[in-house]
C-alpha cells in the first residue's frame, strides 16, 4: 500500500495564532513535526492556507501545499491537499497518514503503529490508543477514551469514563479496568477519506464534539493500534512554556 502523510496546519488557531511557526530549539515547530514524520513516510507535505507556513516550510526544504482557509477540520484540509499532491506528482496514494502540526515530538512507534493498523485488510480508518495507569485522570473531559472489540476495532469513543465500572468507589476504576486514552492521529484509505468529508454531523458527534463519532455512526470501521507513550500536544503558548522549561532542567 503507498502511503502519504499529511501535516495539516492553520495559522489563525484560537487559543495559539501561529503555533506552527513557535521556535522550539531554533526550529519553527512544525519543521519537528515534518522531519519526524519524513522519517518514515518518502512522500510528506504540509497542507496549509496561510503563505507565511507555506514559506517556512520552503525555507527548510519541505514540501507545503496550499489549501482552502473554508475547511472545517483538518480532515478536510487532507482530503483537498491529497488532490492536488497527486495531480501534481502524477502519484496515486493509497491510504493517507494526517499527522497533528502541534505534535513536535510524535514518534517513530506512533507513525508506524498507525501505518500497521491502517495495513490490515479490512481497516477503513485507523488512529490510536495508549493504555492509561493506575493513577491517571480518567475522569478528565479534555481526555477522550476508547473501547474495543475483540479484534481491536472501535466500538465508542467518548469523553466520559468507558466503561462504567458497576459496584466499585470511582476511585478504584483505574486500579480495575485498564483504560484506552484516545491519541488525535488518523490514517485513511484514500477512497474513505473523500467519502467521510462529504457526511453531516450526527448526532453523537454533535453530543461529544468528537470528529470521529461522525465515521463510526456511518458504519466506518476504526482500526486501533495500542502504543506504549503518550504524544506531547501543544495547544496554547502555556503548553510549550511549559515543555520548554521541562526540557532546559
Amino acid at each position: 500500500m503507498k502511503f502519504i502523510a499529511i501535516i495539516p496546519a492553520r495559522y489563525a488557531s484560537t487559543r495559539f495564532p501561529g503555533k506552527p511557526l513557535a521556535d522550539i530549539q531554533g526550529k519553527p515547530m512544525i519543521q519537528h513535526v515534518y522531519e519526524r514524520t519524513s522519517q518514515v513516510f518518502e512522500h510528506c507535505c504540509v497542507a496549509t492556507d496561510d503563505t507565511r507556513i507555506a514559506e517556512a516550510v520552503d525555507r527548510f526544504g519541505g514540501c507545503a501545499v496550499m489549501t482552502s482557509p473554508d475547511h472545517r477540520s483538518g480532515t478536510d484540509r487532507c482530503a483537498e491537499a491529497l488532490d492536488k499532491y497527486s495531480k501534481t506528482t502524477g502519484t496515486a496514494f493509497d491510504a493517507v497518514i494526517n499527522v497533528q502540526g502541534d505534535e513536535p515530538f510524535i514518534s517513530t512507534e506512533h507513525l508506524t503503529s498507525l501505518r500497521d493498523a491502517l495495513d490490515v485488510p479490512g481497516a477503513e480508518i485507523a488512529t490510536l490508543a495508549y493504555p492509561m495507569k493506575p493513577g491517571d485522570d480518567i475522569f478528565n473531559p479534555n481526555t477522550p477514551k476508547i473501547t474495543l472489540s475483540r479484534d481491536g476495532y472501535a466500538l465508542y469513543f467518548s469523553r466520559s469514563v468507558i466503561p462504567y465500572i458497576r459496584g466499585a468507589e470511582q476511585s478504584e476504576w483505574s486500579s480495575r479496568h485498564t483504560y484506552l486514552k484516545h491519541i488525535g492521529i488518523y490514517g485513511y484509505r484514500s477512497d474513505i477519506l473523500h467519502e467521510i468529508t462529504r457526511l453531516p454531523q450526527g448526532m453523537l458527534e454533535k453530543a461529544e464534539s468528537l470528529e470521529q463519532l461522525r465515521w463510526l455512526e456511518n458504519g466506518y470501521r476504526i482500526k486501533v493500534g495500542l502504543v506504549s507513550s503518550e504524544t506531547i500536544g501543544i495547544d496554547t503558548p502555556e503548553d510549550l512554556a511549559r515543555l520548554l522549561k521541562k526540557m532546559h532542567d
